[in-house]
């Protein structure tokens, strides 16, 4: 029963939007009808500035976060790790709460990543950091980090289904940013930009 509260309470929080939420409390137009229409840091950062996106990365984090901190707090096996882990990010993407219009996952899943072990997740931040710097692109920051995460935990926490359900969300990731991707080889794809302050 614990297992099974693990892995539904992390899709639940998962599923709530803290895009939406900001922009509602700060009084800016629903992420998902403007900019890119995708309720996440990066375009409430185009709608609101630096403060609405910072409280929306933070909060998408944290509900990665909290949910795979309980179950290593619970002693969980690695499969439900994993699960919860995984049911956090899926929330995120397809939210119950908002008629399962969620986000892209980058934020959350960096929650996640630093709730599995937390060196990998420094490890993410810091490939994400270096590519932000030298191509300014937020997405191709992104993708990289997430492409190479499954490396950082084979070297820094080789535990079988966290690496697979970090596979499994490295392929999912890629897919919704696959507009992203056409973005960037056409490039079409916007460099990072944080609007007002």
């Amino acid at each position: 029963m614990i297992d099974f509260l693990l892995v539904a309470g992390g899709y639940l929080l998962g599923s709530i939007s803290t895009a939406i939420i900001v922009c509602k409390m700060m009084g800016l137009p629903d992420p998902r009808t403007e900019g890119s229409r995708n309720p996440g840091a990066t375009n409430v950062a185009r709608l609101g500035g630096k403060k609405a996106a910072a409280l929306t990365l933070i909060g998408d984090m944290l509900k990665g976060l909290i949910p795979v901190l309980v179950a290593h707090a619970l002693n969980a096996s690695p499969v439900v790790l994993a699960a919860t882990a995984l049911a956090a990010f899926l929330g995120h993407l397809y939210p119950v709460f908002f008629g399962f219009q969620g986000g892209k996952g980058v934020a959350t899943a960096l929650g996640v990543i630093y709730g599995l072990h937390w060196p990998v997740g420094v490890f993410t931040t810091a490939i994400w950091l270096a590519m932000a710097a030298v191509f300014r692109y937020s997405s191709l920051s992104a993708l990289v980090a997430i492409l190479l995460t499954p490396l950082g935990f084979l070297w820094l926490y080789p535990v079988q289904p966290v690496i697979i359900a970090m596979l499994i969300l490295t392929v999912i990731l890629f897919w919704r940013h696959r507009s992203n991707i056409s973005n960037l080889l056409t490039g079409k794809e916007d460099k990072i930009s944080f609007g007002r302050k």
